[in-house]
């Protein structure tokens, strides 16, 4: 291959093998490499069926391919090996144009692209919620401050009965400017300023914090992984979110109910950037409580502003969670049931040397 083709081989986000006439793994890039946690050494030589798990009748497919010189695609197909549960993939088979006895295989991963997908929504979202903020703020907030005002001021002659009729137009008046404010403030995120920050540090924080208020009726417990390197995010920003998860484990929970906080390392997630290169998001935070989980009609929208599972919510909470992360370039995910709801961040390492 050329240096150019090499390039592109090497950045090719999704997992891709080449295999040739017998089916024989012949090369490797990176991502599959990362995907199949199998070095280019370990496969190369080696059949397909030796390393790869595929629920699906791959040799009739590439048999498909080389006779038709077109190809062709397999939805939802389980792909694993030894050392990794199976992955629900999208996987397209090709031919070489150089090489027709040759096949490239490419596996998308539909969790991953699931994420991302979702984070870029999140994205768009923020941006439109970002417009509305501005707007409500400029066409709400000062006929709001008139109607509180003048309630107040007919109150001071008002007998009692309508006294309790003005107090009710001001506070909920008050009421309506701190949802003003709570939008104003997703709008108002700033870009995050990327340290090498130790995770478990921010976590620690965070868990001792709402040990003494918010989620001073449960237990939380922990599982960190010590051997983590440092996050490289913004260290303000990143307790946020995990104090926002924290809250909301905790409305989630009963009297006595339960929070873990977990962490650990995940080589093969990976997230494509906005600039269009790729990088990996191996350090994975999760926190779960034992409530009652969110509703299943709920579950796909959660992290879209205004969307909330409890009353009288005002659904911005885990949207600026979503939009925090998402500035990191990392990835947010939700796994919800009775009786267990996990939260899952993933962020990239701090480059090597990077205070």
């Amino acid at each position: 291959m050329t240096h150019i083709t090499d390039a592109l081989w090497a950045s090719l986000p999704m997992p891709a093998l080449i295999l040739d006439a017998d089916d024989i793994i012949r090369d490797v890039n990176p991502a599959a490499e990362t995907f199949l946690n199998a070095s280019r050494k370990s496969l190369d030589g080696h059949q397909i069926w030796d390393k790869v798990f595929v629920d699906a009748p791959l040799k009739d497919s590439f048999a498909r391919v080389r006779a038709a010189h077109a190809p062709l695609f397999l939805n939802a197909v389980n792909v694993g090996t030894g050392s990794r549960k199976p992955v629900s993939c999208d996987v397209q088979i090709s031919g070489l144009t150089d090489r027709p006895d040759y096949v490239l295989v490419l596996l998308g991963n539909r969790e991953m692209q699931g994420q991302m997908d979702r984070a870029m929504s999140s994205k768009t979202a923020a941006k439109s919620a970002i417009g509305m903020a501005e707007m409500l703020a400029h066409e709400i907030r000062n006929p709001l401050a008139g109607i509180s005002g003048a309630a107040q001021l007919i109150s001071m002659n008002a007998n009692a009965e309508d006294r309790e009729l003005t107090d009710l137009i001001v506070g909920e008046t008050r009421r309506v400017l701190k949802l003003l404010e709570q939008v104003e403030d997703f709008g108002n995120v700033r870009p995050p300023d990327c340290r090498a920050v130790n995770i478990h540090d921010i976590l620690d924080r965070a868990r001792k914090s709402a040990a003494l208020g918010f989620a001073a009726h449960m237990q939380i417990s922990v599982e960190y992984d010590p051997s983590l390197p440092p996050a490289w995010g913004d260290r303000d920003q990143l307790l946020q979110v995990i104090l926002n998860l924290l809250k909301n484990a905790a409305e989630a929970g009963a009297m006595g109910g339960k929070i873990r906080l977990r962490t650990f390392y995940e080589l093969s997630l990976k997230v494509r950037r906005s600039d269009g290169s790729g990088g990996g998001v191996p350090l994975q935070i999760e926190v779960s409580d034992d409530g009652p989980g969110i509703p299943d009609e709920l579950v796909q929208d959660i992290f879209e502003p205004f969307v909330s599972g409890r009353e009288n919510g005002t659904g911005l909470g885990l949207a600026v969670i979503s939009k925090i992360v998402a500035d990191h370039d990392g990835l947010i995910s939700v796994d919800s049931a009775a009786g267990r709801t996990v939260f899952r961040v993933s962020l990239p390492i701090a480059p090597k040397g990077a205070l």
